[in-house]
């Protein structure tokens, strides 16, 4: 970025008091501890200072990048030349809005998918139990549709609202959102700011609720490898199979590149060894692809994002 970019950018949000921060480090904010600095860190207190920040980024022609929990993003070893929106303090507390037969909440996109979850549980509403262990925020949630265990949020989603490419504020409800696999309309507009999400939830027996987040919980201890940084499942599902299992009966399992490697407790996962870059989870990645497709047909696709 040049100087004189920064400078414009710099002194808009001083301008404004919002608050930023540059040359932030940016692998203490990613589930994997990898990537370099964010020219501009912005962390906006509410939708209001958000709205601020980016008509500051427009107006200085300096691109953005919006991040919540930082569990599905690998940030490259040289970082991101632009600003980072850390969208974590617009999360607010959960609004119900009772119904005939179910409850709607309503939560803000920085709200964590476990807090939203244990939410649910304590008002017993179920229908977000699969999504207790996802280690991501609402507006991620919705971004990439997330899902486990057969469940996904386009399952329960009835409507979003979000800051647009102009800033206009607006809601659509879930038809309108081309919720897909690991996709929906903001995957295809990433300049498209989710704000908050609904979601409609059916009364059930609270105890049990708990029961079946704790057993799913136990289920992804036992099988994931939560103890080393990942961004969770590296390789998208493809069709009639398993991204683990094909990697798995390649002979993959361990495989090695720097510091990033093939988890030896669930193939589906590339976890941080210790010291990983950008460079080796891509380079880790690429190979897999091209040795799982060499040897079974089936092409993966990578569903963490690199960030560039």
């Amino acid at each position: 970025m040049q100087e004189q970019t920064k400078d414009a950018l710099r002194r808009a949000l001083q301008a404004a008091a919002l608050p930023f921060a540059e040359d932030e480090p940016l692998a203490p904010h990613t589930t994997f501890r990898i990537g370099g600095p964010a020219a501009f860190w912005c962390a906006p207190c509410d939708a209001e200072q958000l709205r601020s920040t980016l008509a500051c980024c427009k107006q200085a022609g300096v691109r953005s990048y919006f991040l919540g929990n930082g569990s599905n993003t690998l940030f490259a070893d040289e970082g991101f030349d632009g600003a980072v929106i850390d969208l974590r303090a617009l999360a607010g507390p959960v609004q119900a809005q009772p119904q005939a037969d179910a409850v709607c909440l309503t939560a803000g996109a920085g709200l964590t998918l476990g807090r939203l979850c244990a939410e649910a549980q304590q008002r017993g509403l179920t229908g977000l139990e699969f999504a207790c262990g996802i280690p991501g925020t609402v507006g991620g949630a919705v971004y990439m549709n997330a899902g486990a265990y057969g469940g996904e949020l386009k399952d329960v989603l009835t409507s979003v609202t979000f800051l647009d490419d102009a800033l206009t504020l607006r809601t659509l409800p879930a038809a309108e959102l081309q919720m897909g696999y690991r996709t929906s309309v903001f995957e295809k507009n990433p300049s498209w700011c989710v704000l908050s999400a609904t979601v409609r939830l059916q009364h059930g027996d609270p105890a049990a609720i708990l029961a079946q987040m704790q057993e799913l919980l136990e289920r992804r201890r036992q099988k994931q490898p939560l103890e080393w940084p990942s961004a969770g499942s590296t390789f998208k599902r493809p069709q009639g199979a398993f991204a683990g299992h094909l990697i798995e009966t390649c002979g993959l399992r361990g495989f090695t590149v720097g510091g990033a490697q093939i988890s030896e407790k669930h193939c589906g996962f590339v976890i941080n060894k210790g010291g990983a870059t950008c460079a080796d989870i891509v380079a880790l990645t690429e190979q897999v692809k091209q040795i799982v497709q060499k040897k079974t047909g089936f092409v993966l696709e990578r569903e963490i994002r690199v960030v560039k």
